[in-house]
C-alpha cells in the first residue's frame, strides 16, 4: 500500500512539474527578429531593425542590447544598450556620433540608425531583447555590408531572368494565338469559297436539268408538225389521184 501511494504521489509530481515547465515556465517567451542582412554605401546611413514579441506585457525593466563583431575579428562589443526608458549609445568606439536610437520599445520595436557608413562597419550585429520577467529567448543576427556601390541583389537578376522567361512566355502563346486565329479564318474563308462554288455548281446544274425538261416537248412538237405535213401531203397526193382517175373516165 506505502508503495502504490509513493509511485502516485511521484507521478503526480511529474505532471505538476511537467505542467509547470510547459505552462507556467515564462522562459522562451521572446522572440526576436532582424533581417539576414542589409547592404549601404559608404558615406550613406542604414537602419538596423530590430522587432521583438513577448508573452509579457512591455514592463519598465525592458532592455535592448546590440552588439557588433568586425568582419576582421573575432571578438564582439556592445555598441548600444536601452534600459529603464534611456538609450545608451556607444560614445567611445568606432560608432562614435554616428548611431541613432529610432526604436520604440512599447511598439515592440529596438531599431538603430548608422550614419556615414564606413568599411570598417561591415561585420554581424546582434540584437538581444529583455523583458522581464521574459528574461530568456533568443537573439537575432544581421549581416551589415558597405560597399561603394551597393551590387546589384541576386533576387533582383532572378526576378530579371524569370520575368523575361515570363515575358517570352507571353509572346510565344501571343504568336501561337495569332497563327492559329489567322488559320482559322483562312479557313472560315475557303469554306465560304467552296460554299459559293458548290452553290453555284448546284444552280448551273438546275439551270440544265430545266433547259433538259423543255426540249422533249419541242420535239414532241417538231414530230406532230412533220406527222401532220406528212398527212397533209398524203390528202393531197390521195385527191390529186382521185381527180386524175375521174380524167381517165
Amino acid at each position: 500500500m506505502w508503495s502504490q501511494g509513493a509511485s502516485g504521489s511521484g507521478s503526480l509530481l511529474l505532471v505538476a512539474a511537467l505542467f509547470s515547465a510547459l505552462v507556467l515556465s515564462p522562459t522562451l517567451a521572446i522572440h526576436v527578429y532582424t533581417h539576414r542582412e542589409v547592404h549601404g554605401t559608404v558615406g550613406s546611413q542604414v537602419t538596423l531593425s530590430c522587432s521583438f514579441w513577448s508573452s509579457e506585457w512591455i514592463s519598465e525593466e525592458v532592455s535592448i542590447t546590440w552588439l557588433f563583431q568586425p568582419e576582421t575579428g573575432k571578438d564582439t562589443t556592445s555598441i548600444f544598450h536601452f534600459v529603464k526608458g534611456q538609450p545608451y549609445v556607444d560614445e567611445v568606439g568606432t560608432f562614435k556620433n554616428r548611431m541613432e536610437w529610432v526604436g520604440d520599445p512599447h511598439r515592440k520595436d529596438g531599431s538603430i540608425v548608422i550614419h556615414n557608413l564606413e568599411h570598417t562597419d561591415n561585420g554581424t550585429f546582434t540584437c538581444d531583447v529583455k523583458n522581464p520577467p521574459d528574461i530568456a529567448g533568443k537573439s537575432s543576427q544581421v549581416t551589415l555590408y558597405v560597399f561603394e556601390k551597393v551590387p546589384t541583389q541576386y533576387g533582383v537578376v532572378l526576378g530579371s531572368i524569370i520575368g523575361g522567361v515570363l515575358g517570352l512566355v507571353i509572346l510565344v502563346v501571343v504568336l501561337a494565338y495569332l497563327i492559329r486565329y489567322c488559320w482559322l479564318r483562312r479557313q472560315a474563308t475557303l469554306q465560304r469559297q467552296l460554299s459559293a462554288m458548290e452553290k453555284g455548281k448546284l444552280q448551273r446544274s438546275a439551270k440544265d436539268s430545266s433547259k433538259r425538261g423543255r426540249q422533249p416537248p419541242v420535239l414532241y412538237a417538231m414530230l406532230d408538225h412533220s406527222r401532220s405535213t406528212k398527212s397533209a401531203s398524203e390528202k393531197k397526193s390521195k385527191g390529186l389521184l382521185g381527180e386524175s382517175r375521174k380524167d381517165k373516165k
